[in-house]
């Protein structure tokens, strides 16, 4: 696709946030999967269930742009989210508890890129359509920049409150 106007643009940014959320949906399976803290594990399958209604919303915006869903592929976050597998198949290859809390530290490092990713894109998505005239666009990209950002919190909040000080300690007790 050619990039000769903001429309052109928007178009983009919308098929690539199609294209990533539709592997993060194919992705956090995996993640719930290989984590092991409760809290952690609840955290990954409430955003999946939320990321469900991001693509949905994403079909709103091409429906309002007269436009069936078309995916272009999401190099960005493909790439982030083969290393998050990488973490799983690594923490895979070692069963010991000491070495789950670690996993569920990486793990919430691997899926905070990824929220990164996705607050930059939606931000970027909202103010693209708000420019363009697109007032609903606009609108539901902002609810999900504010679902991205409640999740990116959420994971901090699970790594500093628990996750990680259970891993550094584990690490004092090996040495």
């Amino acid at each position: 696709m050619k990039l000769q106007s903001m429309q052109d643009l928007f178009t983009y940014e919308v098929q690539d946030l199609y294209s990533a959320e539709q592997m993060i949906v194919d992705a956090l399976p995996q993640m719930i999967e290989a984590a092991v803290a409760p809290e952690l594990k609840r955290a990954f399958d409430e955003h999946l269930a939320q990321t469900r209604q991001h693509v949905e919303r994403l079909e709103r915006i091409f429906e309002s742009m007269g436009q069936s869903p078309e995916s272009q592929t999401c190099e960005g976050l493909e790439g982030i989210l083969d290393e998050g597998k990488s973490i799983i198949r690594a923490g895979s290859l070692v069963k010991s508890a000491v070495d789950d809390r670690v996993r569920d530290a990486a793990l919430i490092g691997a899926a905070q890129r990824v929220e990164h990713y996705e607050i930059a894109a939606y931000g970027c998505l909202k103010t693209y359509a708000r420019w363009l005239g697109m007032d609903e666009a606009a609108r539901l990209a902002e609810q999900t920049l504010d679902d991205e950002k409640a999740a990116d919190q959420k994971l901090t909040t699970i790594a500093e409150g628990f996750i990680n000080a259970q891993a550094a300690a584990a690490d004092r007790k090996a040495a």
